[in-house]
């Protein structure tokens, strides 16, 4: 049982909410939030407000009076924008049927699951991962199994006999976050290829989360996609957010982009649970991808001199062990000598005053590791960087 159920003995609850996990990053994070001095490099965000260009039509649709229930799918001109983003990144023709707006990346998730897995489902997901797809699956009566990617330092591996073995008659979807939160592993075109035809032949969806699409530190200007393979008739469900590329962690609006033929079923499953994104905050999203690319791409630029900071300050240590992440913004390192990533985390912070979250918080797989966030300041990363350096040297 979940230590944090105690108590709850005389509730009549149902012992998937009961037992649901505390966050090993919110943990930390509420360790130590308040810290004079604090360098805080736990929680997936960056450190850049929201741009005006963005923030301004939000606001200007709130004064004017855009408060009333919306559209449930998502107003048409976010829905066009999309297909538009779409077009430009990824070189495909879509419209605003393929595409639906939630209340988060994290509420598209539950969506997605919703609609194809329930209760004693089992889904299958690589880890370390994000802790709250496997929770939310659980949360719902589903299974969540995990397939653990392979460590070293020249990358992390997936082994696909592995994921294929981890298929049951019960599985109903392949989760895949690729790049991933929080190793930074990408899967390429022709891992992407041969996961699809793991899900052609086993008669699964797929849930790909490909967020961090754009935070891409290889060649091109974007991570391999599903898209870029998948063939209509796939089952494939892509689960996204506004958060990361524009900084808009606070606004909470996402999408699914699923077939059209789904989109009324989606439609009812986000009446029952929000009725629709409030119509002011679509508009600020919609002009964040009409008018954001230059915005990503000067995201992009910093978070990746910020990685070279981080790597260059942890690899001079020698006790340090990571993969150069091929994409998203964050770095996934161990320490010599470190087995309790949660206790290590909270004793870092009290004599570095550095955040970082506990790879534990990632599953049993990442024990050991640390995930820190480098879409954050410069000076600040150095001045992170030269903290932990004498840290591990004093801890020797």
């Amino acid at each position: 049982m979940n230590e944090n159920a105690a108590g709850l003995d005389g509730f009549a609850l149902r012992r998937e909410a009961r037992d649901a996990p505390a966050s090993g990053i919110v943990e930390v994070f509420q360790y130590a939030r308040d810290r004079a001095g604090l360098i805080p490099l736990w929680v997936g965000e960056g450190d850049q407000p929201t741009p005006e260009f963005i923030s301004r039509p939000a606001a200007d649709a709130l004064i004017g009076g855009e408060t009333f229930y919306t559209w449930q799918q998502g107003i048409p001109p976010l829905r066009e924008a999309l297909a538009r983003y779409f077009t430009r990144h990824f070189g495909i023709e879509t419209g605003p049927h393929d595409y639906i707006v939630t209340g988060s990346g994290m509420q598209a998730i539950q969506l997605a699951l919703q609609a194809v897995a329930g209760a004693g489902d089992e889904c299958v997901y690589l880890a370390p991962a994000w802790p709250n797809f496997p929770a939310a699956l659980e949360v719902a009566g589903g299974k969540a199994v995990p397939v653990e990617l392979d460590f070293s330092e020249n990358g992390w591996t997936l082994d696909l006999e592995r994921l294929e073995a981890a298929v049951t008659p019960r599985t109903r979807a392949l989760f895949i976050n690729t790049p991933s939160n929080p190793t930074g592993w990408a899967a390429t075109r022709e891992t992407l290829s041969a996961i699809l035809d793991i899900a052609r032949r086993r008669d699964l969806w797929i849930v790909a989360d490909e967020i961090y699409s754009l935070f891409w530190y290889g060649e091109g200007s974007r991570a391999p996609s599903f898209l870029d393979i998948q063939s209509p008739q796939d089952r494939i469900l892509y689960v996204n957010s506004f958060s990361k590329n524009w900084a808009m962690t606070g606004w909470r609006v996402g999408w699914i982009k699923a077939p059209p033929a789904l989109m009324p079923v989606l439609e009812n499953l986000v009446q029952y649970s929000t009725s629709g994104v409030p119509q002011f905050l679509q508009r600020g999203a919609q002009a964040a991808l009409d008018g954001g690319d230059d915005f990503v791409a000067e995201h992009v630029a910093r978070a990746a001199e910020g990685l070279d900071i981080v790597t260059t300050a942890l690899r001079a240590t020698g006790r340090a062990r990571f993969a150069r992440p091929q994409g998203a913004f964050y770095l996934f390192f161990a320490i010599d000598g470190v087995t309790d990533s949660m206790a290590s985390a909270k004793r870092i912070v009290d004599e570095t005053g550095v955040g970082l979250a506990p790879g534990i918080a990632f599953g049993p797989e990442g024990e050991g590791f640390f995930r820190l966030c480098f879409n954050r300041d410069l000076g600040q990363l150095a001045e992170a960087g030269d903290r932990l350096q004498r840290y591990i040297a004093a801890s020797d």
